[in-house]
């Protein structure tokens, strides 16, 4: 996707552009904005109202762990953009920076458009996301601090970059709600690296594994289980739907094994 004024400094005559969009083999999606025919849809979509594919669809394009995107359009405008742009089936977002054509919003926009949107917990999940994959400097989550509404913000103290899933950044926030304190990624000889431990001896594990690959490695998990509770240690494992659909019966399990004393050490 580029500019008229981009594509005419390559050598691209304003003819043969009329000529190739009437052919289909380039799109216009406003005066002034042409893109290929391959280009998603959502971002041609926002380019049509003059900004670019914001909030979750572009953090699911930015590689961030997000629940879902929604159907709805998010489209980023920028503070360049016109508020008289109006768009019935869409979101606009009109925090601050320059939209430039077919360029995605920086990390820092988008996860404060997934707060904003969505609220605590997807954007916990996809903030973790982004320090577990570098996408944050140390001067834009200043700025996405400063930004956030005030009860969120504690979250960007709280948040870690040693999550590997989304899953395991919602169960340990929906812990912390609770008053329950995990250790994150620890290493338990023989038995190797667990997603958490509760106390001195409860392990919870996180399985986001599609099905198929699930089964396949089922029976390294309940090796790895069996090894553990040679150790003393009861260990807790949960799918992706158990934790997302049915966190009560989830919350239950660890609280009933906390209550029956399998986080201590005998």
């Amino acid at each position: 996707m580029a500019r008229t004024s981009e594509l005419t400094r390559r050598g691209v005559t304003e003819a043969e552009l009329t000529s190739a969009v009437r052919e289909g083999r380039v799109l216009r999606p406003r005066n002034g904005v042409y893109a290929l025919p391959e280009e998603p849809a959502a971002i041609v979509h926002a380019a049509e109202h003059g900004g670019v594919i914001g909030c979750c669809g572009a953090a699911a394009l930015h590689g961030l762990w997000i629940l879902a995107v929604p159907a709805e359009h998010h489209i980023w405008m920028g503070t360049a953009g016109t508020r008289r742009s109006r768009c019935t089936e869409c979101r606009l977002h009109w925090d601050a920076g320059r939209v430039e054509v077919g360029i995605l919003p920086p990390v820092a926009n988008v996860l404060l458009q997934v707060a904003l949107c969505e609220g605590e917990e997807p954007f916990f999940a996809a903030l973790e996301s982004a320090f577990r994959h570098s996408r944050l400097s140390a001067g834009e989550t200043a700025w996405l601090w400063r930004h956030l509404p005030l009860e969120l913000r504690w979250l960007v103290a709280f948040a870690r970059s040693d999550a590997d899933s989304g899953l395991e950044s919602l169960i340990r926030l929906r812990l912390q709600r609770i008053g329950i304190s995990v250790r994150t990624q620890v290493s338990i000889r023989d038995v190797g690296e667990v997603d958490f431990v509760v106390g001195e001896r409860l392990i919870v594990e996180a399985d986001g594994r599609e099905n198929h690959e699930r089964e396949r490695e089922r029976a390294k998990d309940l090796r790895r289980d069996a090894i553990a509770a040679g150790r003393g240690f009861t260990t807790l494992r949960f799918t992706y739907a158990l934790i997302v659909h049915e966190w009560p019966l989830v919350e239950a399990a660890i609280t009933g094994a906390i209550a029956r004393g399998a986080h201590l050490l005998r």
